[in-house]
C-alpha cells in the first residue's frame, strides 16, 4: 500500500510541524508514505470562493493518477477515534487498491469535482 498525503497550503505553527514529522517517521516504517504540500491560491479581491476552490481542485487533480483511490479529510466525513481509523486503514489494505490519497482541503472546503472524485 502507498500513501500519500496531500495538503492545500502548509502549517505554519512549528509544534505541529515537528508533531507532523514525528508521525510520518512513524507511517514510514509500516507502509510507503510520500507527503505532497500543495500551493495555498491567494485571494483577490474580483475571486470568487468557488474560483479559488476550483483552482485548488486542478492542482490536486495534476497529482492524481486514475487509479489512485482519493479519500477527503473534511468534516463532513465520517468520524473515527484512532483505533477506528487504523481498523478502517488496515480493511482498506486488504481491498487490493495500493495507491491512497489523503486530501487535506484548503480553508474553503473542497470544489464538487473534488467531492464527485473521492
Amino acid at each position: 500500500m502507498h500513501i500519500k498525503l496531500m495538503n492545500i497550503g502548509k502549517t505554519t505553527t512549528s509544534y505541529l510541524r515537528e508533531g507532523e514529522k514525528e508521525y510520518e517517521k512513524r507511517l514510514k516504517h509500516y507502509v510507503k508514505f510520500d507527503r505532497i504540500d500543495l500551493k495555498e491560491i491567494k485571494t483577490r479581491k474580483q475571486e470568487s470562493v468557488m474560483e479559488i476552490k476550483k483552482k485548488e481542485a486542478d492542482q490536486v487533480f495534476s497529482h492524481l493518477k486514475q487509479s489512485d483511490v482519493l479519500v477527503l479529510l473534511d468534516d463532513k466525513g465520517e468520524h473515527y477515534t484512532s483505533s477506528e481509523f487504523a481498523k478502517w486503514i488496515n480493511k482498506k489494505q486488504l481491498s487490493g487498491k495500493k495507491n491512497w490519497v489523503f486530501l487535506i482541503g484548503g480553508a474553503y472546503g473542497f470544489h464538487s469535482s473534488i467531492y464527485e472524485r473521492s
